[in-house]
């Protein structure tokens, strides 16, 4: 990272500054079995043309607030750093009565209707589809975010002090973001380029956000971020390790925080 990133949307310029063809985030479902893997460069264009579609077709400007009714996904590490983006607020399992745009899951539909502004709808299919049939009062995520320019360039600045992200009940600006990730880098066993952190941790708490996203953009790394980890066997989970070349873990089992070579 550069001294003058202080927003996640910085971290994420310096990261395709710096080596835009390596792996960023690696997303795993093991309920369905899908696999994705973004590099830097890949994953800075789904959050261009997301970061687009939130300014130029929702008007969301800075200080709105977004509420993402998400599970941990690569589509929520997308639309988090969009939030960045653009300056508006991320409420993660927000009240989408209180919200500006909702951005919903398909199992969380009925609760996002209470938002009286616009509403996203992710199907969160493999590759990421689109919905079999839009919902209604929704827009399908899926069918309108490919035609967004490949480039973003915010309508006004961000300022790193203003709020970014509500978690948990706990709200913080963009500045402490960058300081809270690059501070939990050392305690998940993240040193720098080439550090590999498997994670099985639900984006509802700060320390999820940061093991499955933020400290791993921070310190140079990378994500390999599992959805219903819990259906995968123990030998299957220390190949994944293996085969990913995973060097820290944080899933809520005992091999947390050892690195590959002790597994």
């Amino acid at each position: 990272m550069n001294a003058t990133d202080r927003t996640p949307a910085g971290l994420l310029r310096s990261a395709l500054a710096a080596d835009a063809g390596r792996p960023l985030v690696t997303f795993y479902d093991d309920a369905t079995g899908e696999r994705v893997e973004l590099s830097v460069a890949t994953f800075a264009n789904w959050v261009a043309k997301t970061a687009n579609l939130l300014q130029g077709e929702l008007s969301v400007a800075p200080g709105d607030r977004v509420a993402l009714l998400l599970p941990a996904h690569w589509q929520t590490a997308v639309w988090l750093l969009a939030c960045s983006s653009v300056g508006a607020v991320a409420d993660v399992a927000g009240d989408p009565a209180a919200a500006d745009v909702v951005v919903s899951g398909p199992d969380t539909l009925e609760e996002a209707r209470a938002c009286r502004g616009e509403r996203v709808a992710l199907a969160l299919r493999p590759l990421g589809g689109r919905f079999p049939q839009v919902p209604e009062g929704f827009m399908d995520y899926a069918a309108e975010v490919p035609g967004q320019g490949d480039r973003f360039a915010p309508f006004a600045p961000v300022d790193p002090e203003e709020p970014a992200l509500i978690v948990a009940g706990a709200e913080f600006s963009g500045a402490e973001m960058v300081e809270r990730a690059l501070a939990d880098a050392p305690g998940l066993d993240l040193t720098g380029p080439g550090s590999r952190l498997l994670s099985g941790l639900p984006y509802d708490t700060w320390a999820g956000l940061s093991a499955g996203l933020y400290a791993p953009l921070a310190a140079g790394g990378s994500v390999v971020l599992c959805r219903n980890l819990d259906k995968l066997s123990a030998d299957a989970l220390a190949k994944r390790i293996d085969t990913e070349r995973v060097t820290a873990s944080r899933h809520g089992g005992g091999s947390e925080g050892m690195p590959r070579s002790a597994q």
